[in-house]
């Protein structure tokens, strides 16, 4: 069972010179028992086991009695090293004195090549990561700056259609007219979204500029009148029972109405209304948009709040995929929620948040006052 074991054994005497061999470990690095036998073990490692194994491995089994699995590199008959993973216990007299060290070695050349490997393929995964990290950035930083730099084209664009709106006189130049303003915001709204999705990506989130003290209804009224005007031709039928202040972003708010009524023209029936419904009822403030049409595929019910994710939609109406997504961020920046549900009779957005009680009695406070 010595000679003949699975592993290899070596037995040493007190003052570290090898007494014993099997068979197992000569058949592993070539030498004879021999040519081993009465010289020390350390001169069978290569240069750095050699050290390993005199100033930290001897030393600790002299204290502890045992030293398990640590690692060594012993030299073959050829000169080539062989990895091995080594046990030694030490036994000793009733006084405690060593009488001889054994040690049990097992090849460990498969076992070190996979941990390197494995050490390896993290480094690769961590350089990669990074790599990611800092293209990732740079892609959304350039979408922001993009973003920014298109607004002062628009801006130009925008001021000079009102200038020529005041000149036009016949009703095809006001046709034209009309057709770039609405234009014009379509393209800020995707403007918006485009830097709200950056910004998000880069860690600043959905800025919001609370205020209770202003009325949502303006606002919400001056949205549903710009996408009247941008599509002619569609009802968008709106109801507002807002009986109590909204500590909201009235802007934010409004871009998420914008977005969901443009998803509702862009996917819902052409020959029905889109129905936008707002109320202030049980300590929240609910507003949904319903449209009448092909209910959402299951498919795409998972789907429709990440990014750049869209449905079939109209040629008209192709846009960047995010309309919805900014809608939810938007929703849960005001602790709300955007839920949707959909069957053949119709497709409904509601988004849900609580009112800030104590902001509606500050401002009931500053009514009075």
């Amino acid at each position: 069972m010595f000679e003949n074991a699975p592993c290899a054994y070596i037995t040493l005497l007190p003052n570290g010179r090898i007494q014993r061999v099997n068979k197992t470990l000569l058949g592993w690095i070539g030498h004879t028992a021999e040519h081993m036998g009465g010289k020390r073990f350390s001169d069978f490692l290569n240069m750095a086991g050699r050290i390993y194994f005199e100033t930290h491995i001897a030393p600790l089994l002299r204290m502890q009695g045992s030293y398990d699995e640590f690692a060594i590199d012993m030299v073959t008959a050829a000169g080539e090293p062989l990895q091995m993973i080594a046990n030694a216990r030490e036994g000793r007299d009733a006084a405690g004195k060593a009488l001889f060290t054994r040690l049990a070695l097992i090849k460990a050349t498969d076992r070190r090549r996979y941990e390197r490997e494995l050490l390896q393929a993290r480094d690769v995964a961590k350089t990669n990561l990074e790599s990611e990290r800092e293209t990732s950035e740079l892609r959304e930083q350039f979408i922001a700056v993009l973003g920014h730099d298109l607004r002062n084209p628009l801006a130009s664009i925008s001021a000079g259609a009102r200038i020529l709106g005041r000149e036009a006189k016949s009703d095809k130049e006001h046709q034209v007219i009309a057709m770039l303003e609405t234009t014009v915001l379509r393209m800020a709204g995707l403007i918006d979204n485009v830097l709200d999705f950056a910004r998000g990506r880069l860690g600043g989130g959905i800025a919001l500029d609370r205020n209770a003290s202003k009325l949502l209804e303006p606002v919400l009224h001056q949205v549903i009148d710009e996408l009247r005007l941008a599509s002619p031709g569609r009802l968008i039928e709106a109801e507002y029972a807002i009986d109590v202040p909204v500590d909201c972003d009235r802007s934010r708010i409004g871009q998420l109405v914008s977005n969901l009524v443009g998803n509702a023209l862009s996917h819902g029936s052409s020959n029905e209304p889109v129905r936008v419904r707002a109320v202030t009822e049980d300590g929240l403030f609910r507003l949904s948009v319903a449209n009448d049409g092909e209910p959402i595929p299951e498919a795409a019910m998972a789907k429709l709040f990440e990014p750049f994710f869209r449905g079939e939609v109209r040629a008209s109406r192709q846009g960047l995929g995010l309309g919805l997504h900014i809608a939810a961020q938007i929703a849960k920046a005001h602790e709300g929620r955007l839920t949707v549900s959909s069957t053949r009779e119709e497709t409904c957005f509601t988004f849900v948040m609580p009112l800030r009680q104590r902001s509606q009695d500050h401002v009931r406070h500053e009514h009075q006052s």
